[in-house]
């Protein structure tokens, strides 16, 4: 009986599940075997300008890539676990090759139509996971950056939406704004008690 061979495996994260604003983000990688990119890792262990230099190689030298959101209205709608899987499913969707095998960071699955696996701590143990998990970092970042134009009262360019004491703050003195995320509770405990009042 014949195995089938696996020779394109494309790897898979995920940023922003944490923060109260902006949308999540998903990448897939397929690396190129001739070509080793050296420094891939965990993308939290990197360094932002790290991060972004390793982003520039991995788009440059990968067999393919792709980065997909899921939107604040998913994310409420859904839930964040949910909304994460969505953008998952749209990258690899958007590839624009079918790879035979498809590595996740974590523990779920988003529901593809090829053979997949999740590994947990992907993002550090497999090269795959790793650039995408950069990739879809700094996309996020570089989303962030991008409403942060049109809400510099909040932030978004230092905290990228974290649930840091100055965006809470912020939140605090502002309300909430068209991208902060209604379901999460530090916004839904806001517009609670702005209701009240």
């Amino acid at each position: 009986m014949e195995t089938s061979i696996i020779e394109l495996i494309c790897g898979v994260d995920e940023a922003g599940r944490g923060p109260l604003a902006g949308p999540v983000c998903a990448a897939c990688v397929v690396l190129n075997k001739d070509f080793t990119i050296d420094g891939l890792a965990d993308s939290k262990k990197l360094s932002e300008k790290k991060r972004n230099a390793l982003a520039v190689t991995i788009k440059k030298h990968a067999k393919a890539w792709s980065i997909s959101y899921a939107s604040v209205q998913e994310i409420d709608q859904l839930n964040i676990l949910q909304a994460s899987l969505l953008a998952m499913k749209r990258a690899v969707e958007n590839l624009p090759i079918t790879p035979d095998m498809v590595l996740i960071d974590g523990n779920q699955n988003p529901h593809l139509r090829c053979p997949m696996r999740t590994i947990i701590r992907g993002d550090s143990l497999i090269p795959e996971i790793s650039a995408a998990s950069i990739l879809a970092k700094t996309a996020r970042d570089a989303e962030m950056q991008r409403l942060h134009m049109r809400f510099p009262q909040y932030g978004f360019d230092k905290h990228k939406g974290y649930p840091t004491k100055a965006h809470l703050a912020a939140l605090q003195q502002y309300g909430a704004c068209a991208i902060h995320r209604q379901s999460f509770a530090p916004v839904r405990t806001l517009q609670f008690k702005q209701n009240e009042d």
